[in-house]
């Protein structure tokens, strides 16, 4: 990917996640970035929907890769689940509970109202998806139970401003996810 493409989808990627998608606007976008206006009309030609669906899409990307690397560091399941929900959350602790949502913010925002945008968020769940169920067996009702656990314990992480929702979540799935995979 381009450089400077990469560097207002990041841009983009984490204005979305501290102030959400309505309350973003270009000029904020092209400011984040640091990258000339005619970078990002150059690189996203149909305005801001088109940055919001390719955020969504890059952000998802990045997740599931992040998602994977966290699941690799226990051979267990259950255990690597547990550590990869631990691992998020020190990270919002971190940010001052600013990060952990650019796309969590996306789907909330466009389930109604962006259909482009919205597809793009569904396309990078089941991405995301898709990672934990390469290391629950395969079982696709395990990883989406996950990630919807993980998703929502982020986000009360996030209001509370405090780790402990993602740290039961974490210490919750480990004892479910045990019990079911064995």
């Amino acid at each position: 990917m381009n450089p400077a493409k990469e560097k207002i989808l990041e841009a983009a990627a984490r204005l979305f996640e501290k102030q959400g998608y309505h309350a973003t606007g270009l000029n904020e976008i092209i400011r984040e970035s640091s990258t000339p206006k005619g970078s990002l009309y150059y690189y996203f030609p149909e305005g801001k929907e088109q940055i919001g669906a390719e955020t969504a899409l890059w952000s998802g990307a990045q997740m599931t890769e992040r998602i994977r690397f966290g699941l690799s560091q226990a051979e267990n399941p259950a255990e690597a689940v547990r550590l990869l929900a631990l691992g998020i959350s020190g990270a919002i602790e971190q940010s001052g509970f600013a990060a952990g949502g650019p796309l969590m913010m996306l789907a909330a925002e466009s389930a109604v109202s962006r259909e482009r945008v919205n597809a793009a968020c569904r396309e990078a769940y089941a991405q995301m998806q898709g990672a934990f169920a390469e290391k629950l067996s395969g079982d696709v009702g395990l990883a989406e139970f996950a990630l919807a656990t993980l998703e929502g314990a982020i986000l009360l992480s996030r209001v509370q401003h405090s780790g402990e929702p993602l740290r039961r979540a974490a210490e919750h799935l480990y004892s479910y996810l045990k019990e079911k995979l064995g």
